[in-house]
């Protein structure tokens, strides 16, 4: 099972057109307002915070390459070609290393697994980027990284982030700049229903450690000068003690 040749050539004829600034791709706000946050509620429930980390589906590595000053190995993985290439091209000195990955791919998961032993797993806003039958599959190639020892760090916007962003796109002037390209290129906004993130992860055999709500802040702003965030929900999860 892999992801559709439709959603895989949707990330990367978006990543093939995006500006290769850090922040000019709507979600690819500073690392401060982003994964540091993301990572004080991550670091209390590493059992073995020297176990490699993965950033899954790490687009153009800004948030991969603040982890790789804080982990041992850090893997950014993603989809897209065109954003391992950036990725690659803004980490010169290879601070971390950037693969392709299907996620929804039992053999490239396994094969990670394999590779790098039990992993912990840093995964923002993935699960509901993903069509809806790849989204057990997706919970499942997290599970085999994750192994026995490791965690992962679930981040995705919540139902309310779903009609916030189409209100956005509905205002006067149309979607912000930045919001139009993923709008046009049809990977936005997905959506998964709040309930349905725990029921992923138990099913993968996975247990919810910790969870919570923390707003994800992007890189574009309303009309009143404000950042634009998105409510958002958490998890920490891994096998069972």
């Amino acid at each position: 099972m892999s992801v559709t040749s439709r959603y895989q050539q949707a990330w990367e004829g978006f990543w093939q057109e995006a500006p290769h600034e850090q922040g000019a791709v709507f979600w690819d706000a500073e690392p401060a307002l982003t994964v540091a946050r993301h990572l004080a509620l991550f670091e209390p429930h590493l059992s073995d915070p020297g176990l490699p980390l993965v950033d899954l589906g790490c687009g153009n590595g800004t948030q991969t390459r603040f982890l790789a000053d804080r982990f041992p190995r850090v893997l950014g993985a993603d989809l897209s070609e065109a954003a391992l290439e950036l990725a690659r091209a803004a980490d010169p000195e290879g601070r971390a290393e950037y693969r392709r990955l299907d996620a929804v791919e039992k053999t490239g998961t396994q094969a990670l697994h394999a590779e790098l032993g039990d992993a912990n797993v840093y995964l923002r806003g993935v699960l509901h980027q993903c069509e809806a039958d790849d989204r057990q599959a997706l919970a499942d190639g997290v599970a085999t990284v994750v192994g026995e020892r490791g965690r992962a760090l679930l981040v995705e916007p919540s139902e309310a982030a779903g009609a916030l962003l189409r209100s956005i796109a509905a205002g006067p002037g149309g979607p912000p700049p930045k919001l139009a390209p993923v709008l046009r290129h049809g990977i936005a906004p997905g959506e998964v229903a709040d309930a349905e993130v725990p029921e992923f992860l138990t099913a993968a055999g996975l247990t919810v450690l910790a969870h919570g709500t923390l707003p994800l802040t992007t890189t574009e702003y309303a009309p009143d000068g404000t950042r634009i965030e998105l409510p958002s929900t958490w998890y920490v999860t891994g096998r069972a003690a």
